[in-house]
């Protein structure tokens, strides 16, 4: 352990010498990254006008194109055939619910109700299959000659039968069995068996709902050489108690659920009850783009050094826009900025001699699809690459550093290149003097942060990244992450952090060694 901390030293040591060298001349370009043109951008950003910026959507597109127009300004390489642009193919999958329908009334997904299903396919039935818990082991089987093949079900989708003593059935002790515990095991279970659709109440599906209604019926993107058409299986309803109880005419699923704990005996029945349901899914294409703009290197052209950000947020949620100046209007003024500052230096002749490569991807709130497609599809290869540094919220304060807001967090500088960290340390020491917080950097980190941001991408091709990070707050992917909460002075300061690090990863004589995988 002091072998290696000393190593570490010595390196840093060395670095430092390096940085003095051209000290003068980072500070001097550094400058060009500045509150008035940073509150520009970001106040255009995440206006209303552009409409929460979401993938595929007017206001995404408009980020895109104004990003685009900035690139151009500034003189930014075109890289994309001699686009800005790299066109990102989506495909956009929802699930329709047109009719849901018990004894002639009909009722609206979120109305005491959800589904999911596959395929097209539209359900009558005049009976229901009434089958306890849906469970069969054993001990005990709700199944036990009784056909559902084609039939609708109703299940009880939550606990296991248990005594008065607090003994289950099903595992014969007061432990509760994988039917619990194992998330959809006992729908899987039934699914297995062929009905026509299952119907699964649970007494929590109103809270449910309240909690996560409005995402039920968001359309669903996809890059589109990932998508596969899903085979048809079985349809599922979750349906609160109340719906249950509509089906099962005269009978309450909490008496049926009683008489099973008391007895340990399954209450499996047929119900004549009338049900309908339609529904189907729907596919459609979606275009969105990844912005590039290009700066040339000198001597040291072919390699490539990465500054990311994601430009999409969640657009509008139930009439509100979802400006997300934070997330992630802050990384995209923090790589426009940096962008400034590098051309200015190519321009005075003390440009970088690696290229650099200006990278606002999209879909980022979408599961990192942007930076995704363009690891996959690289207008650079990705063996020339030499790192990519992430910036995804900068322009805010967290809770735990409102009484020092001199941080930044740092997540996965050390975990592929040890350079890399000591650069990155180094960097800030000489200018920024930040308090760099490691906490997300954790390999225990209970939020996986590593994982949530674009720099993966690279990262799982074993390219050595740096995420920079202010922390969640509480606006977090709400429509109050607005322009007026931002603090452009650290936002600034954060995207020097970048820059210097940047510049120092470019103009080295050696390519950053890659000798590390942590987790």
């Amino acid at each position: 352990m002091l072998k290696k901390t000393s190593l570490l030293t010595a390196f840093i040591a060395v670095t430092a010498t390096t940085f003095a060298q051209s000290d003068a001349i980072s500070k001097k370009y550094a400058q060009e990254i500045n509150v008035e043109s940073a509150t520009k951008h970001l106040t255009i950003l995440a206006s209303d006008e552009f409409e929460g910026r979401d993938t595929g959507k007017p206001g995404g597109h408009k980020a895109a194109q104004y990003i685009a127009d900035e690139f151009k300004k500034l003189g930014l390489e075109a890289p994309v055939n001699g686009s800005y642009f790299q066109p990102v193919d989506l495909i956009e999958t929802s699930l329709k619910v047109s009719e849901f329908a018990i004894n002639n009334k009909s009722y609206q997904v979120g109305e005491g109700f959800y589904m999911t299903a596959t395929g097209e396919q539209t359900i009558t039935a005049d009976e229901i299959v009434f089958i306890g818990y849906g469970i069969s082991n054993e001990n005990y089987n709700d199944l036990k000659n009784i056909d559902i093949e084609n039939k609708v079900v109703l299940l009880i989708n939550e606990g296991e039968p248990v005594n008065a003593d607090g003994t289950y059935y099903v595992s014969g002790t007061k432990e509760v069995s994988a039917w619990s515990t194992q998330r959809n095991k006992r729908i899987q279970s039934v699914a297995s068996l062929n009905p026509k659709l299952i119907i699964a109440a649970s007494s929590q599906i109103d809270s449910f709902l309240e909690r996560f209604g409005d995402r039920l019926n968001r359309p669903r993107l996809m890059l589109r050489e990932d998508y596969k058409e899903a085979p048809n299986s079985p349809a599922v309803a979750h349906v609160n108690f109340t719906l249950a109880n509509e089906l099962l005419k005269g009978k309450k699923i909490e008496d049926l659920q009683a008489k099973i704990n008391k007895s340990g005996k399954p209450q499996s029945t047929v119900i004549k009850s009338l049900f309908k349901t339609s529904y189907g899914i729907k596919t459609s294409d979606v275009k969105s783009d990844n912005v590039l703009g290009y700066l040339e290197g000198s001597d040291l052209k072919e390699e490539v050094v990465v500054i990311s950000a994601h430009y999409d947020h969640v657009g509008i949620q139930n009439g509100e826009i979802y400006n997300g100046a934070d997330d992630d209007g802050s990384g995209t003024t923090g790589v426009i900025e940096v962008a400034q500052a590098f051309v200015k230096s190519k321009k005075d002749g003390n440009g970088p001699r690696r290229s650099i490569l200006f990278l606002l991807v999209t879909a980022e709130e979408k599961g990192l699809m942007g930076s995704d497609y363009y690891t996959r599809n690289p207008i650079f290869p990705l063996e020339n690459t030499v790192t990519d540094l992430n910036i995804d919220m900068i322009g805010r304060v967290d809770p735990p550093h409102e009484d020092n807001p001199n941080y930044i967090y740092l997540i996965g500088s050390d975990k592929l290149s040890s350079e890399l960290h000591a650069i990155s340390e180094t960097a800030n020491q000489q200018f920024t003097k930040l308090n760099l917080d490691y906490k997300y950097n954790d390999p225990n980190d209970p939020e996986r942060i590593y994982y949530r941001s674009d720099h993966y991408n690279f990262a799982k091709h074993g390219i050595p990244v740096i995420f920079y990070f202010n922390g969640v707050h509480e606006d977090y992917h709400k429509p109050t992450d607005t322009v007026d909460k931002i603090n452009f002075e650290l936002l600034v300061k954060r995207a020097k952090l970048v820059f210097h690090t940047a510049w120092e990863v470019a103009n080295r004589d050696k390519k950053l060694v890659v000798d590390s995988n942590k987790k």
